[in-house]
């Protein structure tokens, strides 16, 4: 088992920010997703201009997930009206938490979950609340070991396919 470096992302890192979200989101999703899809999402949740404009959002941070200096995996959590559905001021929203597929099963993911869960108490979150595409069981499970229950369904567009996200959550 590794123990990871987690530090946060800023401004300067958005580059970095820009490959790890692209790869670790194509490791995850690109064989249960279109070609044309996955391009669409890829080139759009992941421009330089959007990125930008999340990482100086004040309700938004951005952590690195390190193993000997490398970027492994991310973290990106919401409060405030930057939460990208409930915009409850007592939550916290872990919108994603990735890890390169070559570090699965290294308690990467656990530790940036774990950073997620500080910074609820942290900031005096009443729940942590997140979506997981349903088909996602891997993460369902994750979420479910951690304490996370299913509580609604949202609507998640990846490129032109309407998918189903489970919305779970977790009191604090």
């Amino acid at each position: 088992m590794l123990t990871p470096e987690i530090c946060i992302a800023t401004i300067n890192d958005i580059n970095q920010l820009q490959q790890i979200g692209r790869q670790t989101f194509s490791e995850t999703f690109a064989d249960e997703n279109s070609e044309e899809d996955m391009f669409n999402y890829l080139k759009e949740g992941f421009s330089l201009d959007k990125l930008r404009g999340e990482i100086v959002n004040k309700n938004s941070e951005f952590y690195f997930a390190k193993v000997s200096g490398e970027v492994v995996g991310y973290l990106k959590v919401n409060t405030g009206n930057a939460q990208t559905e409930l915009k409850n001021q007592e939550a916290l929203e872990i919108e994603r938490i990735y890890v390169l597929k070559a570090f699965h099963g290294n308690r990467v993911g656990q530790a940036l979950f774990e950073k997620a869960m500080e910074r609820a108490l942290v900031l005096k979150a009443v729940f942590v609340w997140l979506g997981v595409w349903e088909k996602n069981i891997k993460a369902i499970r994750f979420y479910e070991k951690n304490g996370f229950a299913t509580f609604d369904k949202h609507v998640f567009l990846l490129g032109n396919d309407a998918q189903t996200d489970l919305m779970m959550k977790r009191e604090l």
